[in-house]
């Protein structure tokens, strides 16, 4: 089963200097249709530029530095797109 954190969390990555914050979770790159895990802007500035925001996945994270908020807000989030890319992979299959 796939793992997503949650929204707000800082992460370094692989190869990276400077860290980043997830905003956006199962983002979709419109030039090529590839499906990543995650978007994020760079941390502490935020979102200054929509052209800044970085596609990435689970593999690419070298160090989560903080986790975001979680509540049952979240938690039944999390769970829905888990079970969405579970139909959607059943079906690519």
């Amino acid at each position: 089963m796939k793992k997503f954190l949650p929204i707000g969390s800082v992460v370094l990555l692989k190869g990276g200097e400077k860290k980043v914050m997830i905003c956006g979770r199962v983002q979709q790159k419109v030039d090529t249709n590839e499906i990543f895990d995650y978007s994020a802007c760079y941390y502490p500035e935020g979102i200054l530029d929509a052209k800044e925001l970085f596609l990435f996945n689970n593999d690419d994270i070298e160090n989560v530095f903080y986790i975001g908020m979680q509540d049952e807000e979240e938690f039944k989030f999390r769970k829905y797109i888990i079970e969405e890319l579970s139909k959607v992979e059943s079906v690519s299959e």
